[in-house]
């Protein structure tokens, strides 16, 4: 289950326990074949146990601790799992992120502008990869940093960053991840990882990426998210620069100093963004019941309006003409029976069975 599946049912029922009741009636009426099931309070249990043998905390949207321009996304995780020092997660925060075969110049860059904003009070977020990363991370050792993990916390990559890891979860640092403990990342888990290095920091810098570079991905997600985006100009001779320098094409903030960074965040750091008192809870504004009973004739206009084709949920309410809670609750039935994809932007399309 994705966080928009998370937060429509939460919205829908307005608490977790009747979410949970209905989660297996609900992927058999969207025509799951077999229903889903719903994890048991001992195995909740079991993952508190395993988080608590590595020191780690399972966070959840609504605490204190979970990182607060995170939970400013549509698409925020409802559940982290977090180790290390917790104030770094609601301090400002700057991403740094860049090539994993970063030049010399390229990492010396990444430092001086971690190092410097670390100075400034900004917590450096990154993905503990190789290159630029690993620069951003260890050059804000003493000032805090955030390593976000495209697998468990238990599972981090590259292996020859876990010396790295231990010094960031042992000091002033903190280790973040979405996916639970065990899980090895796979290659789709880095886009996913990235959405959270976006969406923890108020701005994004990319050092050294080159055009089908996964850094562009958080730069994409991070403009997405109305975070800002900067961009430190390279030599059209290098590969490895070629997409920062589409992207200050694209509107990207040249950066060539720290001073830079520093000046375009400073209007938005000292807004008071890190109160976490505006932003309301999942299911905080309650239920939102039927006002007429479903039937199957509804069910199947809405599902026969959707096609592999992603459209936005608006356009099937104008078409369908039918309310819009009845079209979100077919669209979560949908959902949980693995037969809807959820696209960037809100938009939806239907997974097409053989």
């Amino acid at each position: 289950m994705g966080p928009a599946t998370f937060r429509d049912l939460i919205n829908h029922f307005g608490s977790a326990d009747a979410a949970l009741a209905a989660i297996p009636e609900m992927s058999r009426r969207g025509g799951a074949a077999r229903a889903i099931r719903v994890a048991t309070v001992q195995q909740a249990e079991q993952e508190l146990e395993i988080a608590a043998r590595f020191n780690a905390r399972l966070v959840g949207i609504g605490e204190p601790d979970y990182p607060f321009a995170l939970r400013q996304i549509d698409a925020a995780p409802p559940l982290l799992a977090m180790k290390g020092d917790f104030a770094a997660a609601n301090r400002p925060s700057v991403g740094i992120v860049g090539s994993r075969n970063a030049s010399i110049s390229g990492a010396k860059i990444a430092a001086m502008i971690a190092r410097d904003c670390g100075r400034a009070g900004y917590t450096i977020t990154s993905g503990l990869a190789r290159g630029i990363d690993t620069a951003a991370h260890r050059a804000s050792l003493d000032t805090g940093t955030i390593a976000v993990l495209a697998g468990g916390l238990d599972q981090p990559y590259p292996p020859e960053n876990i010396p790295l890891l231990g010094d960031i979860t042992g000091g002033v640092g903190l280790c973040v991840s979405e996916m639970p403990f065990g899980w090895e990342p796979r290659a789709r888990d880095f886009p996913r990882r990235n959405r959270l290095i976006a969406g923890i920091s108020l701005g994004v810098v990319v050092v050294e990426a080159a055009q089908r570079s996964g850094s562009l991905i958080t730069a994409r997600l991070a403009g997405d998210f109305g975070r800002l985006v900067f961009a430190v100009p390279g030599s059209p001779l290098d590969p490895r620069c070629h997409g920062t320098n589409d992207l200050l094409k694209n509107g990207g903030i040249v950066t060539t100093s720290s001073q830079d960074v520093l000046e375009a965040l400073a209007p938005i750091s000292q807004l008071d963004l890190f109160n976490g008192s505006t932003i309301a809870e999942p299911g905080e504004d309650g239920a939102s019941p039927l006002m007429h009973p479903l039937d199957d004739s509804d069910r199947m206009r809405i599902t026969n309006a959707l096609g592999p084709t992603p459209v936005e949920i608006d356009d099937i309410i104008r078409h369908t003409e039918i309310p819009a809670a009845t079209v979100y609750l077919v669209l979560l039935e949908l959902d949980l029976a693995g037969r809807l994809h959820r696209h960037p932007g809100g938009l939806v399309s239907l997974l097409m069975q053989n």
